[in-house]
């Protein structure tokens, strides 16, 4: 038997374990965010319109790490639920800025919730939290082509 059969065993495979991880994930937040009438998706906007507000939908779509023709129904649907609004920019028409509305800055309040009942659905301590994120680092960003 070659040693390296163990490395191609399905439960060894750290894409696999990603994969998986990222799946629960989503399905850990939705019940948590369904009160607040949010996507998860709509919900990673949500926090990076929180922290910057307004955004241009090219700037919004780059942090998200998202197309912008991925994003634009995501932003018009929060639109529709009065979240947020779409601007064109007066001295630049091709510029879409997105501007959180009154109700979109009120729902921060009720979010501030989220990230302490996502901790307690998984057994997990701030700094625990900070350990995954920071251990997926290398894993997030763009990675220069070999």
């Amino acid at each position: 038997m070659d040693p390296r059969d163990d490395l191609l065993k399905l439960d060894n495979q750290l894409c696999f374990a990603i994969v998986t991880a990222a799946r629960n994930v989503v399905s850990i937040y939705r019940p948590v965010l369904e009160p607040l009438g949010l996507t998860h998706p709509q919900y990673l906007v949500m926090l990076a319109l929180w922290e910057s507000s307004p955004r241009s939908l090219g700037d919004l779509a780059a942090e998200l790490a998202m197309e912008p023709a991925t994003l634009s129904p995501i932003v018009k649907r929060l639109q529709a639920q009065g979240l947020v609004e779409r601007l064109r920019r007066p001295d630049d028409e091709r510029v879409l800025d997105i501007t959180l509305t009154a109700a979109g800055r009120a729902l921060r309040e009720r979010a501030l919730d989220v990230p302490g009942q996502i901790m307690a659905r998984v057994g997990m301590t701030p700094d625990g939290v900070a350990a995954v994120r920071d251990g997926l680092a290398p894993f997030a960003g763009p990675r220069p082509a070999n």
